[in-house]
């Protein structure tokens, strides 16, 4: 049960390089190369320039002469006579418990430590009494260390301890060449550590552990260990909530990949998943393999089993192929590749259903997204989507904003940038239109077959001055020949004179649109022209004030602003009416409207103007962080002449003296815990509410959030394509106790008197485990309601078993915090 993701490798055992053999402590004796008797070294006389005591070194000492019979003895052993290397030896206090590499031990040299050393130099010296040896980054203490210098063998008993960097492993007995890194432990626990690659922008490195415990662990060179019996998780504890319990287990630190014969995963001394032979990520490493089946269920689908296989291709291309087996509708095969370059990344996904058991239709997904920098300032994107049927994501997808989609985006672009002040793009644009609802049918937009783009900024200019070109052609083409096609070309060029103060800014702007259609038009519009030709100039003024003071609220001390802010926009009228709409709509009311120059999007219509618009702002900040605490704003815009050009005819206009809908909004982080935002938009001549928008969010912490919402809209569109909206919204996580967590969030149609959707679920956080279980039920229509359930148990850095609930509640509880902080996603970019 392989899983995928990546870790880099730390080394748990160093390649050790034999070296001089030390030995330091309190009192030092020099040790001859005498066989020992008696139990006891035998000391040797040393000259009176050595009286003091001698300090442990890295280096053989210098030769000097000895003694006769130490010589004679040491020929009758075969020892190294007293010029060769000698060891230093030390009696006294035992090391500490966590014994730490000595700093000034040269790489590659030998020390060891005891409260007795027994033995032969350069043929086997025996530590005894709270033992230690070190060499590089690793650290071997135990009771009684027999370390042979000829065979770099060191044989450990009582209380063994390894420690290497970061890893550890203990048992009564152990029996290690020091260089090669091989040996065997007899009944060991262990613990080894290495640190997880980031697996998104802004996040760092951190340390992943796997311990566990077996009969016999064999150390097979760096970074390769084979146990016997044994048991493996990234729990901590002497008793871990979860394990891999297996028969034979390789650990491989240099592929970080650790394979299982023989075994199961255990959840609470209760196996859950049978593993004959498995392989798993020892540090969030990627692999191939098969990935942990997820399973759920819903009134679409019915049981919906998936078991994924994950490919590793490369360290830059991977690809999953799911089957997927749902009880209504039978078997579906899924695929996605990914692929991830310096110059280049993109994904693509699959899905195919040979026949659906409820509708005898065979069903369809394909999506392909790739980006690439084809020059230094040329980049191209793709981004293609299509499905067999209008139906196929409300039938196959649990997930409202999935459900709800009805345009399907096809499209390929190029875009350059000189790297001075301009740029251009060529685009190719449509898309395929569902409507899986008959009785509500959703126009298809436009194709733009091409669109080309070319855009100029050259600030700096003589006095000032700041110029600004916006140019377009674009070919607007429709599957349905009832509707009229065209080419547009457009030219904006735009001069602009910035002036600002420490208090004050002033922007005169003048500009010139100038735009020209060839259009085809249908047999419905004959007799209307052709070839349109459009010039409009473009007149405004903007400019604004600022004020502040110092002020107290509550007993706060605050810095206040008081912000006015005019725009004055002139633009004749010109007739429109002969222009079909291609991509043009009315924008929405709101503040970056009434100070935009035209409230149409495309440039099918430019509104004609000659208004004003006026609006203030006060904020609240606090004079230590320079933190806005609190903004409060208000605007309307006001019209000195009638409007004439509509978006379409017997469209109602706004009248010489009129004003648009006041607009207003309060927001800002009321306290340390409590923000609040709200907008309103309020028709003064009708003393009616168009549009209201009001959220509260209560945060006192890390997976603690309680959010209110409530929207209103007049004129607004809302479920099932009625006119007019009006919904409470409660979203909430919070813990329960004993490191249980709920969360949900209910939407309520007050209109409609239903609710529209509604999540419950309840999380648990083990420490190295957490389970998930939510409901999900969505209506878009009265009558077509979705439910699904999904359930999870999340092992820490190895599986995620079920079917995961993170994106919807992520999406659906604004604060929401994930309980446990690991993720067992596969890690290849960014998912």
């Amino acid at each position: 049960m392989p899983l995928n993701t990546r870790m880099r490798l730390i080394p748990l055992l160093l390649c050790l390089m034999s070296g001089p053999v030390l030995a330091a402590g309190l009192p030092p004796l020099l040790v001859s190369p005498d066989l020992v008797r008696d139990g006891r070294a035998a000391a040797t006389p040393r000259p009176a320039a050595a009286a003091q005591p001698a300090p442990a070194t890295r280096s053989a000492p210098a030769p000097r002469a000895a003694p006769a019979s130490a010589a004679t003895d040491a020929a009758r052993a075969g020892t190294p006579p007293a010029s060769a290397p000698r060891t230093a030896v030390e009696r006294g206090p035992a090391p500490k418990p966590m014994a730490s590499r000595d700093p000034s031990l040269a790489a590659g040299d030998t020390l060891i430590k005891a409260q007795r050393i027994l033995g032969t130099r350069s043929v086997e010296l025996v530590a005894d009494g709270d033992a230690e040896l070190q060499r590089d980054d690793t650290v071997l203490t135990a009771d009684r260390v027999t370390y042979r210098e000829p065979v770099d063998e060191a044989v450990a008993e009582g209380n063994v301890v390894l420690r290497a960097g970061q890893d550890t492993i203990t048992g009564p007995k152990a029996t290690l060449v020091i260089g090669e890194s091989t040996g065997q432990f007899e009944t060991p626990a262990y613990t080894l550590t290495r640190d997880r690659a980031p697996t998104a922008a802004g996040e760092s490195a951190r340390p992943v552990s796997g311990s566990g415990s077996a009969d016999v662990l064999r150390l097979e060179g760096e970074n390769q260990y084979r146990l016997k019996n044994a048991t493996w998780s990234t729990c901590q504890a002497s008793d871990p909530d979860w394990y891999i319990k297996a028969r034979e287990l390789e650990l491989d630190y240099d592929r970080q990949v650790g394979t299982a014969q023989g075994g199961s995963i255990v959840f609470q001394d209760v196996p859950i998943f049978w593993m004959p032979w498995a392989e798993f990520p020892l540090s969030g490493q990627r692999q191939s393999g098969l990935l942990p089946p997820t399973f759920g269920s819903s009134n679409k689908t019915g049981a919906d089993l998936a078991v994924p296989y994950y490919w590793n291709i490369a360290p830059n291309y991977d690809a999953t192929i799911t089957p997927r087996l749902m009880s209504r509708r039978g078997m579906q095969l899924g695929g996605e590749f990914r692929y991830l370059n310096e110059t280049y990344r993109g994904e693509s996904r699959v899905e195919w259903m040979a026949k659906d058991n409820l509708t005898g239709e065979e069903r369809r997904l394909a999506s392909i997204q790739h980006e690439q920098r084809i020059t230094p300032q040329l980049y191209g994107s793709l981004d293609f989507n299509s499905v067999s049927d209008d139906s196929y994501f409300e039938d196959l997808s649990s997930r409202i904003a999935v459900a709800s989609q009805v345009h399907l985006l096809r499209q390929g672009s190029l875009y350059y940038s000189s790297g001075s002040w301009w740029n251009a793009s060529a685009l190719v644009q449509s898309y395929q239109t569902l409507n899986p609802d008959p009785d509500s049918i959703t126009a298809t937009p436009y194709r733009r077959v091409p669109q080309l783009l070319f855009n100029g900024y050259r600030p700096g200019l003589p006095g000032g001055l700041v110029f600004d070109l916006d140019a377009e052609y674009v070919r607007f083409a429709h599957p349905d020949k009832a509707y009229a096609e065209a080419d547009r070309l457009t030219a904006y060029p735009q001069m602009s004179l910035p002036m600002q103060g420490a208090a004050w800014f002033l922007t005169p702007k003048a500009g010139f649109h100038a735009s020209s259609y060839d259009i085809d038009r249908p047999t419905a519009d004959a007799g209307k022209p052709d070839s349109i030709s459009r010039n409009v100039p473009i007149l405004s003024f903007d400019g604004g004030l600022f004020f502040e003071r110092e002020t107290s609220w509550f007993g706060t001390d605050f810095v206040q602003t008081l912000e006015p802010r005019l725009f004055y926009l002139r633009v004749p009228k010109r007739d429109q009416r002969d222009i079909p709409l291609f991509d043009t709509t009315l924008y929405t009311q709101s503040f970056a409207e009434i100070f935009s120059e035209n409230r149409f999007s495309g440039g099918d219509r430019i509104g004609d103007a000659n208004d004003l618009t006026a609006a203030v702002t006060t904020r609240l900040i606090d004079p230590e962080t320079g933190a806005e605490r609190l903004r409060a704003l208000i605007g309307q815009r006001y019209y000195f002449s009638d409007q004439e050009v509509g978006l379409f005819e017997g469209q109602e206009l706004i009248q010489a003296g009129g004003r648009t809908d006041v607009l207003a909004g309060l927001g800002g982080k009321v306290t340390q815990h409590v923000s609040v935002d709200s907008y309103l938009q309020y028709d003064t001549g009708e003393g009616q509410t168009e549009r209201f928008n009001a959220t509260m969010r209560y945060q006192p912490a890390y997976a603690k959030a309680l959010n209110v919402s409530y929207r209103y809209g007049r004129n607004v569109v809302g479920y099932g394509g009625e006119l007019g909206l009006e919904d409470l919204d409660v979203s909430a996580q919070w813990p329960i106790g004993r490191g249980w967590y709920g969360v949900g969030r209910v939407t309520r149609s007050l209109k409609e008197s239903r609710v529209t959707e509604a999540i419950g679920g309840l999380e648990y956080d083990g420490g190295c485990w957490a389970f998930r279980v939510a409901v999900h039920r969505f209506a878009i229509e009265r009558d077509d309601v979705s439910q699904a359930i999904y359930v999870q148990l999340e092992l820490n850095d190895l599986a995620g078993i079920g079917s995961n609930p993170l994106s919807l509640l992520t999406r659906s509880v604004p604060g929401y915090g994930k309980i446990n902080a690991s993720s067992a996603d596969r890690v290849f970019g960014v998912d």
